[in-house]
């Protein structure tokens, strides 16, 4: 059984990528522009789920 410690909190930039269509090096020049969000631990690049998802979920300005 898994417990909820155990879930992933990131994902590699190419994961991130796939999720959007796009290819390897796509999704390294949009993690490099800022488009895909990323984080740093020692010399591994990575993706945190919670900052993708925000990425990805409209937000409604329109009656502000």
């Amino acid at each position: 059984m898994k417990k909820d410690s155990d879930e992933v909190l990131v994902m590699t930039v190419p994961e991130a990528g796939a999720k959007l269509g796009l290819s390897r090096t796509a999704s390294y020049i949009a993690a490099e522009r800022g488009d895909i969000p990323t984080i740093r631990i020692g010399h591994l690049l990575k993706v945190p789920k919670a900052a993708f998802e925000r990425v990805l979920t409209p937000t409604n300005t329109a009656g502000q």
